[in-house]
């Protein structure tokens, strides 16, 4: 069974499966913190508690939790290994907490699988004049794969290079419905 969870400063959902939600719910300090009633949407995109506490020599502390990263300390730790030590969305939704949903990956196999910030919206690929150049990044060597008439068949391109060089662990970008007009 899933729960889901509606976040305190957002119309989203944190979903959780039942063996995280009933952990939450039943640990003494998470009870009595009302944790699962106030999770937010951090800028970061990730469901967090944050909860600011005065304290005793005077002054203030904020204790940030971060929810996917507590789940996976918490239930998945045996995952953890070497340099893969940095908590991920396998589906690429930070708010989906469910265990088969993260994993623990290196910062290197992280940077490849964030999502694009590119102008023409697909990793690796880059408008010259009216042609689209496919690049890709091995260690620290730039690989040029080739020029094509548009965006998404460079963007294939380079899926194709990043699946061969990297595996499953190789950022594919994700095609856009072209319309059609009739």
């Amino acid at each position: 069974m899933r729960y889901r969870i509606k976040l305190k400063n957002a119309e989203d959902y944190v979903l959780l499966d039942s063996e995280v939600y009933e952990y939450l719910v039943n640990d003494e300090y998470f009870a009595r913190v009302d944790f699962i009633n106030n999770l937010r949407l951090h800028s970061s995109g990730c469901a967090v508690f944050q909860k600011t506490w005065r304290k005793a020599a005077g002054g203030y502390k904020t204790e940030t939790i971060y929810l996917h990263k507590f789940v996976a300390e918490k239930f998945l730790a045996h995952l953890q290994s070497g340099n893969r030590n940095l908590v991920s969305a396998i589906n690429g939704n930070k708010l989906d907490c469910r265990l088969n949903n993260l994993t623990y990956r290196s910062r290197s196999v992280a940077s490849r699988k964030r999502k694009s910030s590119s102008r023409i919206g697909y990793t690796g690929v880059y408008q010259e004049n009216n042609r689209y150049r496919a690049v890709i990044s091995e260690g620290r060597k730039t690989i040029h794969i080739g020029m094509y008439a548009t965006a998404e068949e460079a963007a294939l391109a380079y899926n194709r290079k990043s699946k061969e060089l990297y595996g499953d662990n190789g950022k594919i970008n994700v095609l856009r419905q072209r319309s059609s007009k009739v």
